[in-house]
């Protein structure tokens, strides 16, 4: 098939060249060339503009963006992906926004006759270089049906989670959790510790009792439980602090909408913003954990 690609940052790219790999044909834009530069040297075909992939013979176009304002300025308008694709042809987006823009995009695309998914993705860029990202997708049955076979080639946990704007509510439902519960191991490691207890130990008593969980047992924020996580590198690479704050951010403001409350969620959010004001919004978000550390 041949699909448009739009986006190719630490996401977008392993995605892409994923779909080479599957042996589809590949038209790419992203506004750094040096991405560019990467995919066509796997074999795609560099494009100048979103326009211009919408314009092309791509049967199914899909855009792994940062935020919201892009996914609508990408999209929306005159010169936008919807107005300028053609009828039938399937748009699917990756990025992760709030539900009710999501819900907005596809209502415009549907006007326009073309089928859209929402199908923003879990397992960071280690999962997408791997191919095995979960990919959580809003629109209809049908249209998941169609498109599952290209998710497929970038991931391995393909759900289907209702109508348009749902694969973003799963999204940021499981992130806004994410962040609560990395907080709660952080604290609950950061007071084990100074009352004397060995990390590793502590480690070993909640991952075998009613504490335990993926904070905890695969994503340890105490420098030194765990190999092979951000805490063992100085919290470097893995999900950076300020992309917590961002969907921990949609989450409260989605919530909001809807007059839910998200008492939790909205701690944390504060947390998180303390923590990159101070900084450290590169680091990986289990660094949070430095916020209680007394021995660092």
């Amino acid at each position: 098939m041949h699909i448009g690609f739009i986006g190719l940052g630490n996401m977008g790219a392993p995605m892409a060249h994923n779909l080479l790999k599957a042996g589809h044909q590949l038209s790419v834009f992203d506004l750094n060339a040096l991405a560019v530069d990467g995919l066509v040297k796997a074999g795609a075909l560099p494009v100048d503009s979103p326009t211009a992939i919408a314009q092309g013979n791509a049967e199914l176009i899909i855009t792994m963006l940062p935020a919201a304002p892009h996914v609508k300025s990408v999209y929306l308008g005159e010169n936008g992906l919807i107005a300028r694709s053609r009828p039938g042809v399937m748009l699917i987006d990756c990025s992760t926004i709030d539900p009710h823009s999501a819900r907005d995009v596809a209502a415009a695309a549907a006007a326009h006759g073309n089928p859209m998914l929402d199908a923003p993705v879990s397992g960071g860029t280690g999962g997408a270089a791997a191919g095995t990202l979960t990919f959580m997708v809003g629109g209809s049955a049908a249209d998941f049906d169609h498109a599952q076979p290209i998710l497929a080639a970038m991931g391995k946990n393909i759900v289907h989670c209702g109508d348009a704007g749902n694969g973003q509510v799963a999204k940021v439902a499981n992130n806004m959790l994410l962040g609560i519960s990395m907080i709660g191991v952080a604290e609950a490691m950061a007071l084990g510790v100074a009352l004397g207890m060995d990390a590793r130990t502590l480690a070993g008593v909640i991952n075998t009792s009613s504490g335990r969980c993926w904070s905890s047992d695969t994503y340890n924020p105490f420098p030194g439980v765990l190999d092979n996580v951000p805490a063992s590198r100085g919290y470097s690479g893995g999900f950076g602090s300020d992309l917590m704050l961002k969907d921990l951010g949609l989450a409260t403001e989605a919530a909001k909408q809807v007059r839910q409350p998200v008492i939790l969620g909205a701690l944390a959010q504060q947390l998180y913003q303390s923590f990159s004001a101070q900084g450290n919004g590169g680091l990986d978000f289990s660094a949070i954990i430095n916020q209680y550390r007394k021995d660092t």
